[in-house]
């Protein structure tokens, strides 16, 4: 089973995308459409405070009435970040991820983090794994 920090390694899209407490949501979403994401992490320096996604702006700003422009992250922000370890296998991610309802990971090694997992991250692990063992039998049996 694949762990966190495999899974991290062998991502396509590599890099940390945060913005601060401070930055306007507005700011926020511009970061998200041109990185084609649906989450970024909070950071005060090096320190994660919190995690900004799409769900966060629907829930928080527009059914609010706030402003995008004028709402600092901080005000929308998700505080409490759950988070993984690198060692923690896709399964135990996906679980994770499945009970607390969430799309988005930070693995963190310490107090730093080292990557964001998505949910799509963690399915196409899954499927490929499958799609392995099934060439696998399939092998085994046309032997």
């Amino acid at each position: 089973m694949e762990t966190a920090r495999q899974l991290l390694q062998g991502k396509h899209r590599q890099g940390i995308f945060s913005v601060t407490p401070d930055t306007t949501v507005y700011q926020a979403l511009q970061l998200m459409a041109e990185k084609d994401i649906g989450a970024l992490l909070v950071m005060d320096g090096d320190k994660l405070v919190g995690i900004f996604s799409e769900r966060d702006y629907a829930r928080k700003v527009v059914l609010q009435g706030k402003t995008s422009a004028s709402t600092p992250i901080r005000d929308i922000m998700t505080a409490r970040v759950i988070c993984a370890r690198p060692e923690h296998t896709v399964d135990e991610c996906m679980a994770l991820m499945s009970e607390k309802r969430f799309r988005h990971l930070p693995v963190v090694e310490g107090e730093r983090v080292i990557g964001v997992l998505s949910i799509t991250d963690l399915v196409r692990s899954q499927i490929a794994e499958k799609e392995f063992v099934i060439q696998q039998l399939a092998h085994y049996i046309y032997q």
